[in-house]
């Protein structure tokens, strides 16, 4: 009777929000987070928008318009659009002037320039749609360095029935990544059941080694000694701040066709969190 009353009085509180002051573990501290609780676009001193065609041949138009904060969420949201291209060009073989009108937009945020971190665990709790085509993120790029020799963390990316966590380090190609990837497919996860809910992606990353997490569940673990770039700036692009970005993608080179997907689209975060080690 008592182990019935304890669950009665717990469960109502697995709905609440937790608290933003509770750490990881003892040794670890809170030392940054955007908890989401004002209305309106996303905190100016946390978060930048990217616009555009930005990467990866991707279908969307990345707007100012598609990112907004409701009832201590953030909401990132794809949609169709058949405004005109501002960029294009009949005669161009540009990926992002080709395009006669848009077709989508959605949103892309990061805190570059403004918070950055090296070391510490991240944390986000979410939920996103997994249909065709659909490609959410929650990563990290380091500061120093063009891509791939700067270092890309995959917190989290979902395309194509997979949920991934990905480390990339630079090669003597220039702009050819190396690779450090593991997936789960939907299926193992829950299915839709699964991507209906909300679940917490968390890095745990020190001197030795990056480890990636969904609910507590280890997806990937490298460690540095095996991430030096073929470049000297940066030898190591995990040894320096990384930022952290939140995107919504549609189609290009990984996110698969979403022709046949309903849109509007969202990708919901109930809050983003870094603690460091107390000295």
């Amino acid at each position: 009777m008592k182990l019935l009353a304890t669950c009665l009085f717990i469960l109502p509180l697995l709905w609440l929000k937790i608290p933003k002051n509770k750490v990881a573990k003892d040794d670890y501290k809170l030392v940054w987070s955007d908890e989401f609780d004002k209305d309106g676009i996303p905190n100016a001193a946390n978060w930048k928008f990217e616009t555009g065609f930005v990467r990866n041949h991707e279908e969307q138009w990345y707007s100012t318009k598609n990112a907004y904060c409701k009832g201590g969420k953030l909401f990132i949201v794809a949609k169709t659009d058949t405004t005109a291209n501002p960029l294009y060009d009949p005669a161009s073989t540009d990926w992002k002037k080709s395009r006669a009108k848009l077709g989508y937009t959605s949103a892309s945020i990061n805190t570059n320039g403004m918070h950055q971190w090296q070391y510490g665990r991240f944390e986000m709790r979410a939920r996103f749609d997994t249909d065709a085509g659909l490609w959410p993120a929650f990563w990290t790029l380091g500061t120093k360095g063009e891509w791939p020799s700067c270092g890309e963390i995959d917190i989290m990316e979902y395309y194509r029935g997979k949920l991934l966590a990905n480390i990339a380090c630079g090669t003597s190609a220039r702009y050819k990544a190396k690779w450090f990837s593991n997936s789960k497919p939907l299926e193992e996860l829950g299915g839709k059941d699964w991507s209906s809910k909300f679940h917490v992606w968390r890095m745990d990353w020190d001197e030795q080694t990056i480890s990636l997490y969904v609910d507590d569940q280890l997806l990937n673990s490298v460690k540095l000694s095996e991430l030096d770039n073929s470049v000297k700036d940066p030898a190591n692009p995990f040894k320096q701040p990384h930022y952290i970005l939140l995107d919504l993608a549609i189609g290009g080179d990984n996110g698969g066709n979403p022709k046949n997907t309903q849109f509007p689209k969202t990708f919901e975060i109930d809050y983003v969190r870094v603690y460091q080690k107390n000295k």
